[in-house]
């Protein structure tokens, strides 16, 4: 009779023996994980340097049971569609003979100051600074404004509500043609100009382009600027 005690040490030990050949075992020297989170601290911080507000972050830490083989050309990268805000995942990768790659999660939150409306504001109407409000927040939204300026003199595209945050979206520049006005058609060329009068089509901010009707009834196109619309030759 089989004693249970001897087959059953005979089972442990055949069961670690089929867990550990299906390990990966590295031969030399194994990378240093500290190197790994200094990657994607550096990567990170050079990332966000251009975002609006204040970045901070927290790189996880990596379970010490990993280990990779030793790696001279390491890469930070984002898998596609990730964006650093919130929790993120960032990846790092071994360029070398024994390739591998990792990913860390990091924890970003970026403060910055958002603009808020005061009051409410109706289309058409424009901005100045006494509309506006700061407001100092981690949930960054894509386009939002965070300084009076970006604001100050700009025209509400449609109805916004008090308290709402300001994106960028939300204004446009306001119109120095507008429809149906008489306005000063400036042909510009090699050592001449002319200017004459015409009939705006449509409506167009300084730099936008637009239309008008001469008095002989020829529409013309040109660039919007300090009133007048201008037609280079």
């Amino acid at each position: 009779m089989v004693n249970d005690n001897t087959g059953m040490r005979k089972t442990l030990s055949t069961l670690l023996l089929i867990t550990m050949s299906a390990l990966p075992v590295w031969a030399g020297a194994q990378q240093n994980h500290a190197e790994i989170r200094d990657i994607v601290s550096a990567f990170v911080r050079t990332q966000t340097q251009a975002l609006p507000g204040k970045a901070s972050f927290q790189v996880a830490e990596i379970d010490r049971r990993i280990s990779l083989p030793a790696c001279q050309q390491l890469e930070a990268f984002l898998p596609p569609g990730t964006q650093l805000n919130g929790i993120a995942n960032v990846g790092v990768r071994c360029n070398g003979k024994q390739a591998w790659s990792i990913f860390l999660q990091v924890n970003i939150k970026i403060s910055m100051n958002m603009l808020t409306l005061k009051r409410t504001m109706q289309a058409g109407q424009m901005l100045s600074a006494d509309d506006v409000a700061m407001l100092s927040s981690e949930s960054v939204q894509a386009g939002t404004l965070s300084d009076p300026s970006q604001a100050a003199g700009k025209v509400m595209k449609y109805s916004v509500g008090a308290g709402q945050i300001l994106r960028h979206d939300m204004l446009r520049a306001p119109y120095t043609v507008k429809q149906g006005e008489t306005v000063q058609l400036k042909v510009r060329g090699s050592g001449f100009s002319v200017s004459t009068e015409g009939q705006a089509l449509n409506n167009a901010a300084d730099g936008e382009s637009t239309t008008a009707r001469t008095a002989s009834g020829q529409i013309i196109s040109g660039i919007a600027k300090n009133g007048a619309i201008e037609i280079a030759q």
